[in-house]
Parts: C-alpha cells; sequence; structure tokens
C-alpha cells in the first residue's frame, strides 16, 4: 500500500545529525586503467520525528559523504514517534528487501540491523523491534524502512480521517 500523502519538511532552523550508513568503492575499468570512485550512503535526522537519507557519490570518500549528507537534508520526512516508540506494527518492502518494525516496551532500546538502526535512531524511536528479510543491500534497506516509517499512523490522524474522537479510536 503506497503512501500518497508523504510528510515533506522543510530544513530551515532545524538541527540534524548525520550518521554515515555504508561507503563503497566502486571501480570502473577503462583501457587506461582502474578508476576508483566511492558511494556512501547517509542518514540524517534530529531525533525527533524527523528523518531523510541520501546516496553521495565523489572521487573521495569525504566528498561523496558531504554529498549523501546534502542530498539527505532535501529529502527530509515526518514521522509520527510515541512515547519512544512507534504507534504500531509495519511492515514495508523495496526490492528484495522487506522489513518488519514492531513497538517495545520503554527500556527495550534499538533491536535491530545495521542500516534499519540508523534510520530509526536519526528518527527518534528509542524502543522498537526490527527485523529484516531478503536482501541486506543497504540501499534497500534504508528505503524500506524510511517506507515501513512513512505508513505509519498515529491516533491523532486515524481520529481525523474516520471524523470520530480519540475516545473512540481506542475502544472508549
Amino acid at each position: 500500500m503506497a503512501n500518497t500523502n508523504i510528510r515533506r519538511i522543510k530544513t530551515t532552523d532545524l538541527v540534524l545529525e548525520d550518521k554515515l550508513v555504508a561507503i563503497q568503492r566502486v571501480t570502473k575499468v577503462t583501457k587506461g586503467g582502474r578508476h576508483f570512485s566511492f558511494a556512501a550512503i547517509v542518514v540524517v535526522g534530529n531525533s525527533n520525528g524527523i528523518v531523510g537519507y541520501g546516496l553521495g557519490k565523489a572521487g573521495e570518500v569525504t566528498s561523496a559523504i558531504s554529498k549523501g549528507s546534502e542530498d539527505a537534508k532535501k529529502n527530509l520526512v515526518k514521522v509520527p514517534v510515541f512515547k519512544g516508540t512507534i504507534p504500531h506494527e509495519q511492515e514495508a518492502k523495496f526490492g528484495g528487501a522487506k522489513v518488519f518494525i514492531k513497538p517495545a516496551a520503554p527500556g527495550t532500546g534499538v533491536k535491530a540491523g545495521g542500516a534499519m538502526r540508523a534510520v530509526l535512531e536519526s528518527a527518534g524511536i528509542h524502543d522498537v523491534i526490527a527485523k529484516s528479510k531478503g536482501s541486506s543491500n543497504p540501499h534497500n534497506l534504508v528505503k524500506a524502512t524510511v517506507a515501513a516509517l512513512l505508513e505509519l499512523r498515529d491516533a491523532y490522524t486515524v481520529a481525523q480521517l474516520r471524523g470520530i474522537s480519540m475516545k473512540k479510536v481506542f475502544n472508549g
């Protein structure tokens, strides 16, 4: 199910923290020899529900990371964080990567692997259980995790969409 209401965020007055997810050395073999370049996947977030990811490619590692960071700042989205965790379970898929995220009790921590951990921590989610299935490609895992976070809905949004009170959402 594709989420049509993507919540884009402006970067003005936000303090964002960068996290390097993966860096890859890419080799192009030509008639004159080998040409090396680098590709970096970077996740940025404010640890308060805003997260974004980007890809940077350059001849040097530092340039690739800074380009990835700038790209990530252009693709920020808002995700619902409820008491340090997520409102409900969610599955998502991107390419060959499938992810499953589930809310956890306070004090559990972020139980997730590399690429997913970076996205969840940057979003400000402190207690969550996550599992990745299928491909372990960090590009697709980051994109699948962000897709899962975008499909999350908090109780207030559900109440507005259904036109009912918050008490009725919780069967009260």
